[in-house]
């Protein structure tokens, strides 16, 4: 009996540890544990890779030696390797630019004789394009709406005016348009001048369609009536 009793009283001095809290600073002790562990492996493998690799190399070169045998290696001589050289790069865009003020260029040697009807009129229409088109043009099938006046310029002022007015009247969807060269009454020995060069100017413009000269009542000999290109023709 004193014996039971005294085992009872040992068990109610032991502390009840399941049920006390755990204290906070080793709260993540296992779990740190464990990523610890985890880099450890990590690195070990990684180690055991390098020499295995190492290994590979060594095993490599001394393959390499034996076969070559007595072959010994070139004394250095200080020569340079020679590298190609890489290529300039292309001006493409400078090429475009180039390429387009050709297209906008006009020349006045521009030999467009055998692309003009031989009627008097000198009238002209591009590959493809019916007769019907001049003789439309002549009659006034499409309403003028839009003119250029160049009495008064010199040459180089009147390419220039005609290349600008040329390219407003596509931008604006201008069909049919007036250009007054005038009948060179006032040019030295009376030979108009601006009426050859004009209708050579027209015919390099890929806009132009067709061209004729005006009847007497729309400006007759000193002026052309033009067709050209709509948008995106």
């Amino acid at each position: 009996m004193p014996k039971r009793r005294k085992s009872r009283a040992r068990a109610a001095t032991l502390p009840h540890t399941a049920d006390a809290p755990l204290n906070p600073a080793f709260a993540g002790l296992k779990g740190a544990l464990r990523e610890l562990q985890r880099e450890q492996r990590q690195t070990a493998a990684a180690a055991t890779r390098q020499r295995e690799e190492e290994q590979r190399q060594q095993a490599d070169a001394a393959w390499l030696r034996r076969q070559l045998g007595g072959v010994v290696p070139l004394a250095p001589t200080g020569r340079i390797e020679p590298r190609s050289v890489a290529p300039r790069p292309l001006p493409l865009q400078r090429w475009a630019d180039d390429d387009a003020v050709l297209r906008e260029s006009l020349s006045d040697d521009y030999g467009a004789e055998w692309l003009l009807e031989t009627d008097e009129s000198l009238s002209f229409r591009r590959q493809g394009l019916g007769a019907d088109v001049v003789r439309k043009l002549r009659r006034g099938h499409w309403a003028i709406t839009a003119q250029l006046d160049l009495h008064g310029l010199r040459v180089d002022e009147a390419r220039e005016a005609l290349a600008d007015f040329l390219r407003e009247c596509v931008r604006s969807e201008r069909r049919c348009v007036r250009i007054i060269h005038g009948k060179g009454l006032g040019s030295v020995n009376r030979t108009p001048v601006l009426k050859e060069k004009v209708r050579r100017w027209l015919t390099q413009k890929d806009e132009v369609l067709a061209f004729v000269e005006a009847r007497p009542n729309d400006g007759g000999a000193g002026v052309v009536l033009a067709l050209l290109q709509k948008t995106g023709h």
